[in-house]
């Protein structure tokens, strides 16, 4: 027998903002009210948004699968996102953020996805894409959207950020059938 206590299944992670726990219970609540499934495609937080969703006990009955496509060659050949649209636009762009939420819908067969591709550093900025840009895309089985944000701080903090953004803009879709 181990002296470990035993987890707070309800307790948020301590890798977690503290905003982001209540983000994720809603988010559980309103998807398996809609029997809508969730699947996630990120390239800046490594596969953080998935485990966020996954720390959750029960979240098998929502969150479907996610893809960490934190190369070119891994979004083109796990999501469908164009090598020439990346080319064309770099990986950090609306564009590709777009492809990659449309990738990761259709390969999953989810009502639901977000995708992140963003410059979390300390290096990899540039006067275009500074240092904490993060582009996001969002599905819900009727439309697509994104939205650009710069995050201020270290590598953490814009990851963190980078989290609670994209389940937030989960959070903030339209109740549709």
């Amino acid at each position: 027998m181990s002296d470990l206590p035993t987890p707070d299944a309800s307790a948020p992670p301590l890798w977690l903002l503290p905003a982001t726990w209540p983000l994720l219970v809603a988010l559980a609540e309103r998807l398996k009210a809609q029997g809508a499934r969730l699947a996630t495609a990120e390239s800046c937080t490594g596969g953080l948004i998935a485990a966020s969703c996954t720390a959750l006990s029960g979240s098998s009955d929502w969150f479907e699968q996610g893809w960490v496509t934190y190369s070119n060659a891994a979004k083109s050949a796990q999501l469908g996102v164009p090598a020439a649209l990346i080319a064309a636009h770099g990986a950090v762009s609306e564009p590709v953020a777009r492809a990659m939420a449309c990738g990761a819908r259709d390969r999953a067969g989810v009502r639901h996805s977000v995708a992140v591709t963003g410059v979390a550093g300390p290096t990899g900025g540039s006067p275009d894409k500074p240092v904490g840009t993060v582009w996001f895309g969002w599905c819900d089985g009727q439309r697509v959207w994104t939205e650009r944000r710069v995050f201020p701080g270290d590598r953490a903090a814009v990851r963190a950020a980078t989290v609670q953004h994209a389940l937030a803009g989960v959070l903030a879709t339209p109740d549709r059938p």
